[in-house]
């Protein structure tokens, strides 16, 4: 294993710093990587900072200790063993993506539990989280779909219609994630309701 023995302070900083992250992150993935190499990690890690993605290796015991009392603390319960949990501070299918596409070339990389916006999702949407559009995408698509008077003034106009843009953004989304999403989502892209 990757793990270098945390002492009690450790544990409580990186549960601290982690806990930190998830309270802002807007999705995260988990997944197992025993088998994965030094290097290989690293690059995994590389390339996750690359996407803007924060990436930590995390017992599953800390890692519930560091999700609780956030929105991702409906995948505590499905959290086993020791995992690298990645997440998406702006872009909902960032993390997804890291994972996702190192996964293709690296099959020890294996994703157990995902979510986004309070909602628990199957690893096997891996794929559709991933391929969400980024904020500036789902901005500039729903710009596109909502009559030009709503979108003239930009997000802050949205507040008159916040239901609409809410609704066509779940559309957008394209997935089956509840109406907790819409919520999550809203905020995001400046809509109110």
């Amino acid at each position: 294993g990757q793990f270098m023995p945390l002492n009690l302070e450790d544990k409580r900083a990186l549960v601290t710093e982690v806990s930190a992250v998830a309270a802002k992150a807007v999705s995260v993935v988990a997944a197992e990587y025993r088998g994965l190499t030094v290097p290989q990690m690293t690059e995994l890690r590389t390339r996750a900072r690359a996407q803007g993605v924060y990436m930590r290796v995390v017992k599953n015991t800390l890692a519930r200790k560091a999700v609780a009392g956030t929105a991702f603390e409906c995948i505590g319960l499905a959290l086993k063993g020791p995992l690298v949990l990645a997440f998406s501070k702006d872009d909902p299918g960032a993390a997804a993506r890291v994972i996702k596409d190192f996964a293709k070339t690296h099959d020890k990389l294996v994703t157990t539990s995902l979510s986004i916006g309070g909602s628990v999702l199957s690893p096997k949407d891996l794929e559709k989280v991933a391929s969400l559009p980024t904020k500036d995408q789902a901005l500039s698509m729903l710009l596109g779909v909502i009559p030009l008077p709503l979108s003239a003034g930009g997000p802050g106009n949205f507040k008159r219609k916040g239901l609409l843009a809410a609704l066509i953004l779940g559309l957008v989304f394209g997935l089956a994630l509840g109406p907790c999403t819409f919520a999550y989502m809203a905020p995001m892209l400046g809509v109110t309701f």
